[in-house]
């Protein structure tokens, strides 16, 4: 199930994405502070790939036990349009970035019922020149 959600990720497949959700399922990523719940999360995920209309994930490591499954993954892109964090905004610079960041993907009866999202948020910021170098 997480090789065909994980791919449906990639292939930006809204519908094949929402069809392995839990109808009361919720997508929080905890590090840009949004929350989406049950019909919410099908806009979320499209404004994901409407920032970043190329993104793509690769797995770096993964943990399946029962009940959840915790992935560890790269995600590249090109910042191609304008990325909104709160009351930050960047303009697209066109630049390919990288980061990294885990998922926390409870599911019941084969469906995703969460999907907690940490990222390095730090990174993209200064990827895309809102934050200087460290």
């Amino acid at each position: 199930m997480i090789q065909r959600y994980n791919e449906a990720w990639n292939a930006h497949d809204l519908d094949a994405i929402v069809a392995m959700h839990a109808p009361d399922m919720t997508f929080e990523n905890h590090t840009a502070g949004e929350t989406a719940h049950g019909e919410e999360v099908r806009r979320h995920i499209a404004s994901i790939f409407q920032t970043w209309p190329d993104i793509r994930f690769e797995t770096r490591r993964l943990y399946v036990r029962d009940g959840v499954v915790t992935q560890e993954w790269t995600a590249t892109a090109t910042h191609s349009n304008t990325m909104r964090r709160g009351d930050l905004v960047a303009e697209p610079t066109g630049k390919s970035i990288e980061w990294r960041g885990v998922d926390v993907i409870p599911f019941e009866d084969g469906l995703v019922k969460r999907k907690d999202v940490y990222s390095d948020s730090v990174s993209i910021l200064r990827q895309v020149g809102l934050l200087g170098p460290s």
